[in-house]
């Protein structure tokens, strides 16, 4: 379940910094009532920007395999043996 704080809570920084490493996931900020800001700590921000990045490759994959833009399992062997003198 994502946790959400006041704006006000953020006057304490160790408790923020503290709650960002301890939940692994982002936090969500409100102002008045709305949504504002996500905090996150730099470790979670990487696993989501390394995921994101992952994912997206994996779009490629499907849109290529999709379109007809692949090759066998020994094509590629056979490419990467030469490409790298194996």
């Amino acid at each position: 379940m994502p946790r959400i704080i006041p704006i006000r809570d953020l006057k304490n920084t160790t408790a923020i910094s503290t709650l960002c490493h301890e939940e692994e996931e982002p936090i969500f900020v409100t102002k008045n009532g709305y949504g504002d800001m996500v905090l996150m700590s730099m470790e979670t921000y990487e696993k989501n920007l390394f995921l994101a990045n992952v994912y997206g490759k994996l779009e490629e994959a499907k849109q290529d395999m999709k379109n007809g833009k692949y090759s066998s399992v020994e094509d590629a062997i056979s490419r990467i043996k030469k490409n790298h003198g194996l």
